[in-house]
């Protein structure tokens, strides 16, 4: 008997509408999150807009918890949609789990974010305040406007959006990279992946008629980038902002 999914279990897709500023992968860097949130202040100039940032808030970059502490404070101020990335979850998963899921984030660099809570031992996750966690593990994965899908690194190809699995939007990468445009739910804005084959230079995204990759590894290039988007024009940003 094959699986079916539930309506309670399918992935809730959050609706985005008007200027939209989709924000790349931050990894600690709370430096560039600040730069960036005053530079599209300045560029809505008091339009109606919403801020997506597309996941991987923790680990790598120096200040893990001052991201999630002000992600979280703007996202309760309203116009912020957070969802939720990789790294993300392999957080939940060790604080929660610890042993082997511990190991495994501190490989992928959790051991940065874990400092950034005070801990002095990798062993020290009890540090981590559980309003984080609670946050971090409700993220939404998936995001869309109407002419566009938002999400961490992707969906799988010839698969409705209503049928992707969060394993899949938070890790996919090659399937997803390689797909033509006819095999995707829309234009997809994506992180997740700085560099591959046809992306050499990590700094600089990835503009593509059917996806925008926005991943410019900011926790080693010093470069966050933030795509502009209006949910009533096709395709890929309006603009760029670094």
């Amino acid at each position: 008997m094959l699986f079916k999914r539930t309506a309670s279990e399918r992935l809730k897709v959050v609706e985005l509408r008007g200027l939209i500023y989709a924000v790349g992968d931050i990894h600690g860097r709370l430096d560039l999150l600040l730069q960036a949130l005053r530079r599209i202040k300045d560029h809505a100039a008091g339009r109606p807009s919403q801020i997506v940032t597309l996941g991987d808030y923790v680990d790598r970059g120096p200040d893990s918890r001052g991201v999630v502490e002000h992600l979280i404070e703007a996202q309760q101020a309203g116009g912020v949609i957070c969802l939720k990335g990789n790294h993300e979850q392999m957080m939940v998963e060790a604080v929660r789990e610890r042993g082997a899921a511990l190991s495994r984030w501190l490989d992928n660099g959790g051991l940065p974010a874990l400092s950034s809570y005070g801990a002095a031992h990798p062993g020290d996750v009890d540090l981590v305040p559980q309003k984080h966690i609670d946050w971090m593990a409700s993220l939404p994965v998936l995001a869309r406007d109407g002419r566009r899908v938002y999400v961490h690194a992707g969906v799988a190809p010839g698969r409705p959006l209503e049928r992707q699995r969060e394993h899949t939007c938070l890790w996919i990468r090659e399937a997803f990279l390689q797909a033509a445009a006819g095999d995707l739910p829309g234009h997809v804005v994506h992180g997740h992946t700085p560099v591959w084959a046809n992306k050499q230079e990590p700094s600089a995204p990835e503009l593509l008629p059917h996806r925008t990759n926005l991943d410019t590894g900011a926790f080693f290039t010093d470069v966050l980038a933030v795509g502009v988007f209006d949910s009533e024009a096709p395709g890929g940003p309006l603009e760029i902002l670094t």
